[in-house]
């Protein structure tokens, strides 16, 4: 009797240490995302979410649209976000601010301007300065797409103060709306309004900005160094589950990808996701990996350069962290 009940002890043991150890490798940490807008320029994030990639590394994300560059900055200075999906150039305006805690960018998800000019009539052999004289309603001061907007005009001999009437006082989310509503012969804007503009007749996709910018760290994940400090681990899973979903969109068709991601955009329509997909892979917009190359970074100074907005060329190693990213793409080899 001793024996057998000594067997159903030890049985018993057995089960309660591994149900806690299954409890334990079913934990998960939560990461709080703000994104700077809703856009299929974002399509492996939102790929690495529905797939699982970030379930797989353990982490549990809370993606939320900030809607502007300043406001998502502001929340994850505030802590009311983890991690920051913005434009690179935010990490430096807090960095040039003298910040004690500097926003840290470790991984890059596109690699191009993500905005395309749309002209009210079609215009076909387009040549950039038809645009003199013309009212542009362009993107807000600072940011990347109207900085972007600005490098290109100027590398097409167009002064964008002087050679034509610039609108920059409409806030970003209202911007296709005001064009919609006949403010302005020309327009900057992201996939997929872009696409459903031309499909409704409201617009002409003409060229794109992406294109003619050049490679930068346009959209890149980003958090305080404090975070880094303390949670490295979540950091790298974080990074190991968007370098999965960059790989799964290069090499996936444009329409898988818009099938995977049409959660996100429910109001639009399949052949709209596609199209915007597949832009945005042919002029290779999405990054290929997490790593932000310095050539890149030393477009993007130039481009802030040019605008105004650089009080000095801040290199790479003060607000940039590849280590992650290289290590994502070392431990998936």
């Amino acid at each position: 009797m001793f024996k057998r009940y000594g067997w159903i002890g030890l049985s018993l043991i057995i089960l309660f240490a591994t149900g806690l150890s299954g409890c334990g490798s079913s934990q998960t940490s939560k990461v709080k995302i703000g994104e700077v807008a809703r856009s299929v320029f974002y399509a492996p994030q939102y790929v690495a979410i529905e797939k699982g990639f970030f379930k797989d590394e353990g982490l549990d994300v809370e993606l939320q649209t900030t809607a502007g560059g300043d406001k998502t900055m502001t929340a994850l200075l505030s802590g009311a976000i983890d991690v920051a999906l913005v434009g690179a150039e935010t990490s430096i305006y807090v960095y040039q601010q003298g910040a004690e805690d500097p926003v840290i960018n470790f991984a890059q998800l596109t690699q191009t301007d993500g905005t395309f000019l749309v002209a009210r009539d079609e215009i076909k052999d387009f040549d950039w300065s038809q645009l003199r004289d013309q009212v542009f309603l362009g993107q807000r001061k600072g940011g990347m797409p109207q900085m972007a907007g600005e490098f290109t005009l100027k590398k097409h001999g167009i002064d964008p103060q002087n050679d034509l009437e610039l609108i920059q006082n409409i806030e970003f989310a209202n911007i296709a709306a005001a064009f919609a509503s006949g403010t302005g012969q020309f327009v900057q804007l992201f996939e997929p309004t872009a696409s459903i503009f031309e499909r409704e007749g409201k617009g002409h996709v003409i060229a794109s900005f992406g294109t003619e910018s050049g490679r930068l760290p346009y959209t890149v994940f980003m958090t305080k160094q404090s975070y880094i400090k303390d949670h490295e681990d979540i950091v790298q899973k974080f990074t190991n589950a968007i370098y999965r979903g960059q790989q799964w969109v290069q090499t996936h068709s444009p329409e898988e990808t818009a099938k995977v991601i049409t959660p996100f955009f429910k109001d639009t329509d399949q052949d709209i996701l596609v199209s915007a997909v597949k832009r945005y892979l042919e002029q290779g917009t999405y990054a290929e990996s997490p790593v932000l190359e310095e050539s890149a970074w030393n477009n993007l100074l130039d481009v802030m350069n040019s605008a105004g907005e650089l009080k000095s060329r801040v290199k790479p190693d003060k607000v940039v962290d590849n280590t992650f990213a290289k290590s994502a793409i070392q431990s998936s080899r």
